[in-house]
């Protein structure tokens, strides 16, 4: 089974990690989660034309790195077959291209993140997702 873990950097984004990797560990077969995370750019885009080259993809490159890093180790620890996809952009549309490009069997996400709405019960990336896509998707707290 494929399952897809959006990841930012927040608790409930390594919540969901822990979660795939128990359904991992306990679904029978070849099981593989793919760790993605999404960087919205759109407001660096000014700053591309003054920075030198490559400089905003690798300082977002880095931060994706780090918001990687202790789902990579949750995985590791279960032994948990897993990649990593670095994209950026709109973060619901990126993850939504991501389930149709990997053709994973379900989704799991963290249902807030890092996002400025902290208030709301389930975040705006995941109200998208939800009502995007028809691969079964889990919200983890």
């Amino acid at each position: 089974m494929k399952f897809l873990v959006a990841v930012d950097g927040s608790k409930s984004a390594l919540s969901a990690t822990r979660y795939a990797a128990k359904l991992a560990s306990a679904v029978r077969g070849n099981n593989h989660v793919t760790l993605l995370s999404v960087h919205d750019d759109t407001a660096l885009k000014l700053f591309k034309r003054y920075a030198p080259k490559g400089a905003i993809g690798d300082y977002l490159r880095e931060l994706s790195e780090k918001d990687l890093a202790p789902s990579r180790k949750v995985l590791d620890k279960a032994e948990v077959g897993h990649d990593m996809v670095i994209r950026y952009g709109d973060i619901a549309e990126q993850i939504l291209q991501e389930i149709k490009s990997s053709g994973c069997d379900m989704v799991v996400l963290g249902s807030k993140g890092r996002g400025a709405l902290k208030s709301l019960v389930v975040g705006s990336v995941a109200q998208k997702v939800l009502a995007s896509t028809s691969v079964p998707t889990l919200l983890v707290r």
